[in-house]
């Protein structure tokens, strides 16, 4: 096989055998196709869209060009959740150490979480960790199965021995305007999370301005292509399809969104983010056998955040891992800009839209996200949100606060930023947070 043949195969058309899949992916993991090959081939594949049988053959692909963990002598539900990316999606550091501390004696449960970086305007988990001064996400096999036993929970990236092929193609798709396709987007994802060893696993597919997934059609689609490859291969698999049509929660920005976390953690913080949160952490926890009922597991994860023991988890994650626990009493110990913008809205009225997509990609210029595969992150920076839809306005109100360390940077996130508020007369229609609920 040659590797130009497939990708012409691939743009004119032509379906993919498991074999020419698996050659190409085998490629990409052992560094023997080049980066402008794969690319073409993602685009490829972007363009032309990827059949049920090729997503299926991607996944499996992916998943076994690298190694499977094997946590089957740890007694106990391994149990795990996964976003398709949004902007201010800040969930899986809430869940983790609410499922984590809601495991019992008689119901053990355990979270292997691996992440992944920002991707495209979206924001990503490992790059919020690292925002906690001295968090190690890059752990080894080992120190990632004793965080795990010692805490009930391990939140890192993927090792290079996990889905190797994933990585490279992940941080392609990144920077070639090849993110938004159902069948890539399925293929990272599974073969990730179904290398982590786990038995059940919770999705949250976001879709609106901030999305991916742009409309709710493709969302469910996407959704019901998650569902299906997990159950598949073995995972009691959920997937929640929710709104992005608006960030979620108040913060945007690494710290900034580790904070709020906090808030979450301790029982405060925006109604949205906490109502999320617990959907999401109630799913985990009845798939993993901790509850009967998802009322049941809503309780569990409420009682868990009122009684401290939620924070209390978090606190013994950061310090397995290296970070400065400091930051769970006292957020200021994180990462702080040292300059704040006020946008403030020109006219009255209610917040009928804001422009998703744009925000995030707001919070990218000012640094806080990668434009280019090799750039550093300014985990200080973002945006603090005063006024969101549906929320009333007078002129001269402040909509956002802007946290930036570059002038230079500041005048087109800015620009970006007023244009992505829309301001009525009326108040908008309201819009649940969560759409739908596929499978289980």
């Amino acid at each position: 096989m040659r590797v130009v043949d497939l990708i012409r195969k691939k743009r004119d058309g032509g379906e993919l055998s498991r074999e020419e899949i698996l050659f190409l992916v085998l490629g990409a993991a052992r560094q023997t196709v080049p980066d402008y090959q794969l690319a073409a081939w993602l685009m490829a594949m972007v363009c032309r869209g990827l059949t049920r049988a090729e997503t299926a053959f991607l996944t499996e692909a992916m998943l076994n060009s690298g190694e499977v963990l094997d946590f089957s002598d740890i007694p106990g539900a391994k149990v795990d959740k996964h976003s398709t990316g949004g902007v201010g999606d800040k969930t899986s550091l809430i869940v983790a150490p609410i499922v984590a501390a809601a495991s019992g004696s008689s119901s053990p449960v355990y979270v292997p979480m691996l992440s992944g970086r920002g991707l495209g305007h979206t924001g990503g988990t490992l790059d919020k960790l690292e925002s906690i001064p001295g968090f190690r996400v890059n752990l080894s096999k080992q120190e990632f199965r004793s965080v795990l036993v010692a805490c009930g929970c391990a939140l890192g990236g993927p090792t290079p021995e996990i889905a190797p092929a994933d990585k490279r193609l992940y941080a392609l798709r990144d920077v070639t305007g090849t993110i938004e396709s159902p069948g890539l987007i399925c293929a990272s994802i599974m073969s990730k999370k179904l290398a982590e060893g786990i038995g059940a696993l919770v999705l949250d597919v976001k879709t609106g301005s901030g999305a991916f997934m742009k409309n709710e059609k493709d969302a469910l689609a996407l959704a019901k292509l998650l569902v299906e490859t997990g159950e598949r291969m073995g995972a009691r698999t959920v997937a929640l399809v929710t709104d992005m049509n608006q960030p979620l929660g108040r913060n945007v920005g690494n710290a900034l969104e580790v904070e709020e976390c906090l808030r979450i953690l301790s029982g405060q913080g925006p109604a949205d983010l906490r109502e999320l949160s617990i959907e999401l952490s109630a799913w985990m926890l009845l798939l993993a056998g901790c509850v009967t009922d998802l009322v049941g597991g809503k309780q569990l994860a409420e009682e868990v955040v009122a009684t401290g023991r939620a924070r209390d988890k978090f606190r013994q994650i950061i310090q397995e891992q290296g970070g400065d626990k400091r930051v769970v009493d006292d957020p200021a110990c994180l990462p702080q800009a040292r300059k704040t913008e006020v946008l403030r809205s020109e006219r009255s009225g209610f917040v009928s839209s804001m422009a998703c997509e744009q925000i995030g990609t707001a919070c990218v210029i000012l640094g806080g996200g990668r434009e280019k595969q090799d750039d550093v992150i300014d985990p200080a920076v973002g945006i603090v949100f005063s006024k969101k839809v549906g929320d009333a306005v007078q002129a001269g109100e402040a909509l956002c606060n802007v946290r930036y360390n570059a002038e230079s940077r500041l005048r087109e996130a800015l620009d970006l930023l007023k244009a992505s508020f829309v301001i009525t007369e009326n108040p908008p229609e309201q819009r649940p947070l969560i759409l739908r609920t596929i499978g289980s």
